[in-house]
């Protein structure tokens, strides 16, 4: 590496500084919208887990032939998984601890001669696993700003109850990163289909409600059906959507702290060369003066 000049170094101090001051400006920007996300996300979790605790609690009365989606296959030979990420970067590792337990779970079923399919949500997901050797259903990228809704997540649903009802595939997964903390974050699988009942004791049973469905078991199960994977998909999308601001806002916080050591260990570097210029000259007019005696 060439010895850079008192003047590169201050430059690159600079440099380090402006950049400095664009990840303080992310963080807050992160950090604004953790906050607006949260809000989203506390509203959405409450729904999201009663709405599962009411399918598994039917699971336990409701006859698995009464629709296609209840339907519990032993051999689990096709699954699709739903794999979701961001649209944007600079978060850190955020979206390749999903994309690589994605792999992870597809090699795995790839072992044991089984078949995996994706649905990529997110930009990340589909620049990585588009070209590659893996079988994509579909894929959305720039969901997040526009899309972000039940609308949006039905069309997936019903590409998804489709699949499972034709038996395309016997179990579907959601791969995303859920928000445990504001300054943490966890990748989770879930599972969408099949839809388990909870493992109550027989005894127990006349504890738990009893269900009088009307107007017809099969128009209420058709209908609780689709909302509970369109909602569950939503949600996920949620999640990702709120723990991908508080990634970024951590991975800035990072880049900030980096800066400044970055500028602290120039400082010292632009200090040393400043005074090794400063002595060559002194001893260049003391050399001068001593040839002029």
């Amino acid at each position: 590496m060439a010895k850079l000049s008192p003047r590169d170094i201050k430059r690159k101090i600079n440099g380090i500084k402006n950049t400095q001051r664009i990840t303080k400006a992310m963080k807050a920007v992160s950090a604004a919208k953790l906050r607006k996300a949260q809000i989203q996300l506390n509203a959405t979790r409450p729904y999201s887990n009663k709405l599962y605790e009411l399918i598994s609690d039917l699971g336990l009365y409701a006859d698995r032939e009464a629709h296609p989606l209840l339907e519990i296959r032993e051999e689990k030979n096709s699954v699709d998984f739903i794999v979701v990420t961001a649209d944007r970067g600079l978060a850190g590792a955020f979206n390749s601890y999903v994309i690589k337990t994605a792999i992870k779970e597809v090699e795995k079923l790839k072992q044991e001669g089984k078949d995996a399919h994706l649905i990529l949500i997110g930009r990340k997901a589909v620049q990585f696993f588009k070209n590659k050797d893996f079988s994509i259903i579909d894929a959305y990228e720039d969901v997040y700003r526009a899309n972000m809704n039940l609308s949006f997540t039905s069309k997936i649903g019903e590409i998804i109850a489709n699949r499972y009802t034709e038996k395309k595939s016997d179990a579907v997964f959601i791969i995303n990163n859920e928000l445990l903390t504001t300054v943490k974050y966890e990748t989770k699988i879930r599972k969408l289909l099949p839809i388990e009942a909870q493992i109550v004791e027989p005894t127990k049973l006349d504890t738990y409600a009893k269900y009088n469905i009307e107007p017809t078991k099969e128009e209420v199960l058709e209908h609780l059906l689709k909302m509970y994977i369109n909602f569950q998909i939503y949600r996920a999308m949620v999640e990702s959507a709120t723990a991908e601001h508080a990634a970024r806002m951590i991975a800035m916080d990072n880049a900030t702290k980096n800066a400044d050591e970055a500028i602290r260990k120039w400082t010292i570097i632009f200090n040393k060369a400043r005074q090794e210029a400063i002595t060559t000259e002194l001893i260049d007019i003391i050399n001068a003066a001593e040839a002029i005696k």
